[in-house]
């Protein structure tokens, strides 16, 4: 216990804290019958933190997540985030999860090597992003999804997240913070109809925060990461 609590920064343990509370204050305010709405924005904001120290339970907190809002997508209708969470971003967090285990820091599991992408490779991400977005499209259309136009941009948002998660790159921290911005207007229709999904616009406002510090905390171990490197003669 005592190594568990030395892990997390005081700053991280508020973070985690006040995510958990609030998190938890909106299903108690705005739902109090779905706890499986509940449970997986408590896992999904815990996996988060995981993931901004870099470490690889972050990933494995992430397939449960990815589970569980699939079967939340469903309720809803939103087909585009049911097909995305369990059909590429569920299978990518294990593909994430092999690769941050197999890439540690000097050999410790608890943080992953932080990896710098070439210009080439951004552009043949993007433009794996179009062709995914543009497939997703009438994908989405046949199965008559709702909102078909956040719910096409959050499969773009995805993709580039799940990406540069897999590749162990910072900017994941980033798209991932774009996709939660997508999800927060998703969720905002729904509440219109249906008040209870507050709580999951309070979910996913809460993950914006988290994976902002994400970015934050990746650029910080990253300069640490390369200062710490050997200095060629």
């Amino acid at each position: 216990m005592k190594k568990l609590f030395g892990y997390f920064s005081p700053a991280e343990w508020a973070l985690w804290a006040g995510s958990l509370l609030l998190i938890s204050l909106s299903f108690a305010l705005f739902d109090r019958a779905n706890y499986l709405t509940l449970a997986a924005s408590l896992v999904g904001v815990t996996s988060l933190i995981f993931c901004a120290k870099g470490n690889p339970a972050g990933q494995a907190l992430m397939i449960v997540f990815s589970i569980l809002y699939g079967i939340i997508s469903y309720t809803f209708a939103y087909y585009g985030e049911m097909i995305t969470y369990l059909g590429m971003s569920m299978p990518m967090a294990i593909f994430a999860l092999i690769a941050w285990l197999r890439h540690p820091y000097k050999g410790k599991r608890s943080q992953v090597q932080i990896n710098r992408l070439k210009g080439r490779e951004y552009a043949l991400m993007f433009a794996a992003a179009c062709a995914v977005t543009a497939a997703f499209y009438f994908i989405l259309d046949a199965f008559h999804t709702a909102n078909i136009v956040p719910s096409t941009v959050s499969v773009t948002t995805s993709f580039i997240a799940v990406y540069l998660t897999f590749r162990r790159s910072p900017f994941y921290a980033l798209a991932y913070a774009a996709n939660d911005a997508v999800l927060i207007v998703l969720w905002i229709l729904a509440s219109l109809e249906d008040i209870s999904y507050l709580s999951v616009v309070i979910c996913f406002a809460m993950f914006l925060v988290n994976d902002l510090y994400g970015y934050f905390n990746w650029t910080r171990m990253r300069k640490s990461q390369e200062a710490a490197k050997p200095q060629e003669p």
